[in-house]
């Protein structure tokens, strides 16, 4: 059976364990536990858990075994939109169709929502994976060699037209590097060789740009239905957006130049590849 077929399970999967990490929200203080389970359980797509099972399937290691790095990179990723959305950040009302946390809850239980969803992350990954190099990665990969550098650059090109190596430069620390860490992660837990990271790297940085290009293009092509929020921001912030700087015909061709390239680092390793071919197209073909 294809990895297509197995997705609804492993999205369960990796809710349930989310659920059993979370706070319970009738535990005091209970607005913040509450807006963590609501931040967490709102319709996201788990692309980030899935990659990492992908990758596990494509190394032969159990997919219970990738249970914890599933989890806490979607922790991560869910704490990272709650401080993006908030009004310092990129000040949106709407996140997949629903109210932003600061405005279901308030600006200071949304700071710290995200901050209680990281600190949550690294204590449950810690405990259940006990290495170190594995929570080291994902320390990196938020860092400000990573995610939180990546926005900070975000921020710092709203109205400037920076070069194409600048601005895709961004979108690897700002996106793709918690994509590299979803699937790095399993490889160091399976203690891949140096040239199967090396594959698989390459495999996450393609995707991971090819990802944020593909974003950039559903807020000037999609409809505010489809990507939960108001079509169109991009433009209105004067944000430092792929398509807007270089033109949407070349933005889908890059992107699927990009996808074609992660596609071709994946026939260095050994076994059976396609769990990770098919999530590329999945990234490649999204349309929310």
């Amino acid at each position: 059976m294809s990895f297509e077929h197995h997705v609804e399970e492993l999205n369960r999967r990796v809710e349930s364990t989310l659920d059993e990490w979370l706070p319970d929200d009738a535990m005091p203080p209970r607005p913040l536990h509450r807006s963590m389970r609501y931040a967490v359980f709102n319709g996201g797509k788990r692309i980030r858990p899935l990659l990492s099972y992908a990758t596990a399937d494509v190394l032969g290691i159990e997919r219970q075994s990738v249970d914890p790095i599933a989890a806490a990179i979607e922790l991560i990723h869910c704490y990272s939109l709650v401080h993006d959305d908030l009004p310092a950040m990129d000040d949106d009302d709407l996140r997949r169709g629903k109210p932003t946390v600061h405005r279901a809850f308030d600006e200071a239980t949304a700071i710290l929502c995200g901050d209680a969803l990281q600190a949550l992350a690294f204590e449950k990954l810690a405990n259940e994976t006990q290495q170190a190099a594995i929570v080291g990665y994902l320390a990196s990969a938020c860092s400000s060699a990573g995610m939180a550098g990546g926005q900070a650059l975000d921020l710092m090109y709203e109205a400037t037209r920076p070069e194409q190596a600048d601005i895709e430069h961004m979108f690897r620390l700002k996106t793709g590097a918690l994509l590299d860490a979803a699937v790095l992660m399993p490889a160091l837990l399976a203690g891949s060789s140096k040239n199967d990271c090396l594959a698989l790297r390459e495999f996450a940085e393609s995707v991971g740009l090819a990802f944020q290009i593909i974003d950039d293009l559903l807020d000037v092509e999609g409809t505010s239905e489809q990507i939960g929020k108001p079509a169109g921001s991009d433009q209105a912030m004067d944000k430092a957006s792929w398509p807007l700087l270089y033109g949407i015909d070349a933005a889908h061709q890059r992107s699927e130049a990009l996808i074609q390239q992660a596609a071709e680092s994946l026939q260095r390793l050994e076994g059976n590849t396609e769990p990770l071919r098919w999530m590329a197209q999945r990234i490649l073909r999204r349309n929310f």
